[in-house]
Parts: structure tokens; C-alpha cells; sequence
């Protein structure tokens, strides 16, 4: 019978292993009082070349747990006045007795209480866990407004293993990231000295490794309203030698001071040290000089379009019906082809669906960036907004797709509807299956949990899908399935012309399509490549949302420009071509990720490589669709009028 109770008492104990509860994050913009305790929360390590290879903070040999008040002050009393920072003779003659070594200044007037333990986890928001974020407890003791000018952490002696992982996160550049609420800390875990840039660690070389840390804080008004974290050269231990145990005391020290800074412009900081002011106005005359391009560039087409057409309406108004045969020519010769539906009529539909779902996805998250309701500066917010925003637009996309496959006579609605409903996830899948897989073998923090994949999932199952088949419903039953066309389709296809020009080619067209467009927004690629995929916090969304639409101003003229041209030879084919051209700045985003990776940024590895190739060729892919579907919408309403201004039999 006494088994009972203890077999009743088993799946409590097995869960709370399992669900073990996490600590709450520290609220930010906490009013403290005097001696109030604050909590460092320490996330991750990873190369600094390398911003996606992330792992867990205490993957390497850090304190998990603080040193009791009798540890601290045996090691105050074994340390030596020059390992402190230049304790002098003055000082001393200062101290009672005159001649006696006092270190009370070393520690803080608060004592030890040795509660604080690292290693645990704490509680995330949604995009954190996209954003690779793992924050965890640690043994810092720190109090509001409480000094400290050096103080013991733990005193360990590391063997041959741990000197090898911090050895070797040493030369790979690895940095740290902490958080004091939600102000993000840098530093380095060491350094080393007198290696060669090719040949690596030679003879009287050194690694050391940085065991002290100096806090700076900044208060305003009782919040903490400034963060940052500097480590010491002059507090270093070498470790060059892994092979030799070596005792490291890792300490800390604390300053508190007074900060003019407003608590809700605490984040300002950060941007304004990543982007200097010179550059600021250097990026400010990239996009003006794009500006004016772009304007140039669509005044010449707009001017040569209006001269040519006007000619051609000309004309074609003046002939008689008895000439008609004999003079048509041009682009009205394939009045009776013009409007036949293109191959594959599905997929087109579901690509410009899931286009014009993108687009409205991408204005509505720039928007809600540039208003501030999504916050800019909060880690992940912009992934997370996006997954969202996506899935509440899927009727949109199911709408506009199924809408055009009625109108091009089609049957099979409902597998358009599931072919925009996979089109851009399925994709998606594929790549994050991939990488998460890479991410997993490395033991990286990139990979996403498990909750968070079944979290994205029930959104996208219980809430894209849903909204998916309601637009393609509201479509079948509301939405006009006349195409309205302004001249009658013949049953039999004209033949299209073979001999054509290299430069009037369909592979010139793509390489003129994509690359205006591409040029207009390279100078702002830079920018935005540097906050994705390196530690730059990107906050200029008016101007990002400014040359969003200068792209697609550039792509819908050079789309109708090039169109003109096809139909001018007598080319009636145009649906795929006119969503291709527009979508081809996608191929030119996805090879300049090329030239960016080898030239602009010092990533290497697999699991970085896996991380940046794979989504920039989702990114790419969402560029092309989202170009496409407007090219294709300006070209349709371009070839709509022209058609319905000239009379055809």
C-alpha cells in the first residue's frame, strides 16, 4: 500500500522535470527604490562575423552561481595591489594605522546574499524565440544605486577542456550579449595578441581571456533608462597555454550615475550609435539621388510612351475600313490574341495572389513600424509582426487569385485556392526545415523550439487556412468573373514571330527589367543587409517605406515600357512575360546576397551559410512574386486601355 502514494506522486515529479517553471523577465521601466535588486539576464555567445551562429550563454565555462561574502573576502585579502587597479601608497597611509593594506573600498557597503543562480531559463515573447534569443538567469548581485568596486563572482580553476572551448571562442571572435530588462549589453569574451593573420597562432602568441566585467548604468528618475557592460585588459588571464590548469576569478563591478535620457527614448541610443550622423546624411542623399533617377527615368518612358502612342492612335483612327487589312500592323494586329489566358492559368493566378498578398502584408507592417504600434526596437517584433500580418491577409491573396481564375473561365477553384495557399509557405518550409536541421547539429539557439514551431503552425492551421478558403469562397460567390476584355479573343492562335532582335529578346528584357529597378534601391540594400544580418539596429522605416514604393513606381513603368515593345513585335504572350520582367529585381536582390556575403560582410561556416543563402532566397522569392503581381496589374491595365481606344473587328 505504500507504493500507491509514491506511484501517485511519480508523473508530478517526471513533469515538473520536464515543465520546469521559468523565471518572469523583469519588467522595463520598473520604478526602483534604493537598494532595490536588479537582474542581468544573459543570452547568448557566437562568433561576431557570424550573427546567426548563436549559442547558449553557458555553453562555455561562466559562473552559474555567486561567491558567498567569506569567499569575497578571502580573495580580497589574497589580491595584490597591482592586479587592483593601482592601489598605491597614499592610499594606504590613508587607511587606519597608516601603514596596513585596507581593500574595504573594494566591496559595496550591501553584502553577499549568494540567492541569485544561473543557467535558468527565462520566460520569452514570440518573436525572441524567432530572433534566436535563449536568455537565462545569472549570479550578478546588482542593487539600484549601489556601487561596487570590484567584486568576487566564483573562483574556478579550468582544466584542459574549458581552456580549449574558451580558447577557441577567443579566436573566433566570439562576443557576449546580456540584458539588464530589456537593454541589450556587448562585449568580448577575450582577446589575443601577436598572431598571424594567415598562419594563425605562432611562437609568442597569446589568448587572454577577459574574467572581469564593469557595469555602467544610467537612471533617470528611478528607471533605468542606459546599459552597457566593458571588460578590462588590465584584469586579463592568459590562457594560451590549455594544457596547464589555470584558476580564473571572474568578478564584476558596478557604477551607477545619473542620465538626462528620457525613459522612453532609452532605445535612441543604440540606433545613434550604429548610425553616425555622417553616414545618416549620406544614406539621406543615396534616396534623394535615387529619387531623382527614378523621377527622370519614368518622365523618358512616360514621354516616349505618350509620343509613340499617340502616333499609333493616330493612325490607326485615320485608316479606313477598307485599308484596315492592308495597313494594320503593330500591336493592333494581335487584337484578336491579346487577351487569350496564359498556360498554367493556376499557378499564375495563385503568384499573383499570393503577390498582392505580400504587398499589402509588407505597406501594413511598414506602416505600423513607422507609427511606432509595432515597436522597431524590440528583438523580433518585426518577425513576429510579419508571420501575423501574413496570415490575416491570406483572404486577400485567395481572394484576388480565385477572382482571376474565374475570370479566365476556370473550373478548378478550389485548387487554385490550395495552390495560393502553399505556394509561398511550402517554399518557406522547405528552407526553415533545412536550416533548423543545421542549426540543431551545431547545438545553435537559431534552431526555433519546438513550442515555437507548434506555435507558428496553429496560427498558420487555425488561421491562415481558414481565411485562405473564406476569400476563396467570398470570390466564387461576389466577386465579378468578367474579365470585361475590350476586344474578342479568336479561336485559333496567330503565329508569333521567330526572328527577333538579341536586344528585343525576352533574356535582354528580364536583364533591363530587373535591373532598373535593382538600381534604385541598391544604396538602402546596404543598410538593410547590415541590420539583418549583422548587429546594426535598423530604424529609418520612412525611408524604407519611401523606397518601397520608388520600386514599385520603377518596376510598373519599366514593366509597361518593355510590354509595349513585345506586343510591338507582334508577340501576344505577354501574362508570364510581364510577371516575370517586373519579378526578375528579386533575382538581382538574391545575387547581390552573393556579391554581400564575399565582399561586405566576414561570414563563413555552414550553419551561417545555410542561415543566410536560404532566407535570402525566400526574401528574393517574396521580392519576386510581390514585383510581379504589380507589374502584372499595371501591364494589364495598360494593355486594357490601349485596346479599348482603337476599334478592332
Amino acid at each position: 500500500m505504500r507504493i500507491l502514494p509514491l506511484l501517485l506522486t511519480l508523473p508530478a515529479v517526471t513533469t515538473g522535470a520536464f515543465f520546469k517553471k521559468k523565471h518572469r523577465r523583469q519588467k522595463a521601466g520598473t520604478k526602483y527604490g534604493p537598494h532595490d535588486a536588479v537582474h542581468v539576464v544573459v543570452n547568448k555567445v557566437g562568433p561576431f562575423n557570424n550573427p546567426t551562429e548563436t549559442y547558449r550563454y553557458y555553453s562555455l565555462p561562466f559562473c552559474k552561481s555567486h561567491a558567498d561574502q567569506s569567499e569575497h573576502d578571502a580573495a580580497v585579502e589574497d589580491l595584490e595591489p597591482v592586479s587592483m587597479g593601482g592601489y598605491t601608497d597614499d592610499m594606504a597611509a590613508d587607511n587606519e594605522g597608516g601603514g596596513g593594506m585596507d581593500f574595504s573600498f573594494l566591496s559595496s557597503s550591501r553584502r553577499i546574499m549568494g540567492d541569485r543562480v544561473g543557467a535558468e531559463k527565462t520566460k520569452h515573447r514570440f518573436g525572441e524565440h524567432i530572433a534566436g534569443d535563449r536568455r537565462e538567469t545569472s549570479p550578478y548581485e546588482l542593487s539600484f544605486l549601489d556601487d561596487i568596486e570590484w567584486r568576487l563572482l566564483c573562483k574556478t580553476t579550468l582544466g584542459t577542456r574549458d581552456l580549449t572551448k574558451l580558447k577557441e571562442a577567443i579566436h573566433n571572435n566570439y562576443f557576449f550579449e546580456m540584458f539588464i530588462e530589456d537593454l541589450p549589453m556587448w562585449g568580448y569574451v577575450g582577446d589575443f595578441e601577436d598572431e598571424d593573420a594567415i598562419l594563425g597562432e605562432m611562437e609568442g602568441s597569446h589568448t587572454y581571456l577577459f574574467p572581469h566585467l564593469h557595469f555602467k548604468i544610467g537612471t533617470n528618475d528611478g528607471q533605468i533608462v542606459s546599459a552597457s557592460v566593458t571588460t578590462e585588459r588590465d584584469r586579463r588571464v592568459d590562457i594560451t597555454n590549455v594544457n596547464k590548469p589555470t584558476t580564473v576569478q571572474f568578478s564584476y563591478s558596478v557604477e551607477w550615475q545619473e542620465d538626462d535620457l528620457p525613459w522612453k527614448k532609452r532605445m535612441t541610443r543604440y540606433a545613434d550609435s550604429r548610425f553616425l550622423p555622417s553616414s545618416f546624411e549620406i544614406h539621406w542623399l543615396s534616396i534623394i539621388n535615387s529619387f531623382v533617377l527614378v523621377l527622370l527615368l519614368t518622365a523618358f518612358l512616360t514621354i516616349i510612351l505618350m509620343r509613340v502612342l499617340k502616333n499609333d492612335f493616330s493612325r490607326y483612327l485615320e485608316l479606313d475600313e477598307e485599308s484596315m487589312d492592308e495597313e494594320e500592323s503593330g500591336w493592333k494586329l494581335i487584337h484578336g490574341d491579346v487577351f487569350r489566358f496564359p498556360e498554367f492559368p493556376v499557378l499564375f493566378c495563385a503568384s499573383v495572389g499570393t503577390g498582392v498578398q505580400l504587398n499589402v502584408a509588407t505597406f501594413s507592417l511598414l506602416i505600423l513600424a513607422l507609427t511606432n504600434i509595432i515597436s522597431t526596437t524590440r528583438r523580433g517584433s518585426i518577425l513576429a509582426g510579419m508571420v501575423v500580418l501574413y496570415c490575416l491577409t491570406c483572404s486577400i491573396g485567395s481572394f484576388v487569385s480565385t477572382r482571376l481564375y474565374f475570370q479566365m473561365g476556370g473550373k478548378a477553384w478550389v485548387r487554385c485556392v490550395l495552390f495560393t495557399a502553399g505556394l509561398f509557405p511550402l517554399p518557406v518550409t522547405f528552407v526553415f526545415m533545412w536550416v533548423n536541421t543545421v542549426a540543431l547539429a551545431h547545438g545553435s539557439t537559431s534552431a526555433l523550439p519546438f513550442t515555437t514551431i507548434l506555435t507558428i503552425t496553429f496560427i498558420y492551421g487555425c488561421v491562415a487556412l481558414p481565411l485562405t478558403v473564406f476569400g476563396g469562397i467570398l470570390a466564387k460567390n461576389y466577386a465579378s468573373h468578367d474579365f470585361n476584355a475590350p476586344t474578342r479573343t479568336t479561336k485559333v492562335a496567330r503565329e508569333i514571330p521567330t526572328e527577333v532582335p538579341w536586344y528585343r529578346g525576352k533574356l535582354a528584357q528580364m536583364v533591363v527589367a530587373g535591373f532598373l529597378p535593382f538600381s534604385a534601391i541598391y544604396i538602402e540594400l546596404h543598410y538593410i543587409f547590415a541590420a539583418m544580418w549583422g548587429h546594426q539596429m535598423y530604424t529609418l522605416f520612412g525611408i524604407l517605406l519611401f523606397a518601397f514604393v520608388l520600386l514599385l513606381i520603377v518596376t510598373a513603368f519599366i514593366s509597361v515600357a518593355l510590354l509595349y515593345f513585345q506586343l510591338a513585335r507582334e508577340d501576344h504572350r505577354w501574362w508570364w512575360s510581364a510577371f516575370i520582367n517586373a519579378g526578375m529585381t528579386g533575382v538581382f536582390i538574391y545575387a547581390y546576397s552573393f556579391f554581400y556575403y564575399f565582399h561586405r560582410s566576414g561570414m563563413n561556416g555552414l550553419l551561417q551559410s545555410s542561415f543566410y543563402f536560404g532566407y535570402m532566397a525566400v526574401v528574393s522569392f517574396a521580392f519576386f512574386l510581390m514585383l510581379g503581381s504589380s507589374g502584372f496589374h499595371f501591364s494589364l491595365l495598360f494593355v486594357k486601355h490601349i485596346y479599348s481606344r482603337v476599334k478592332c473587328d
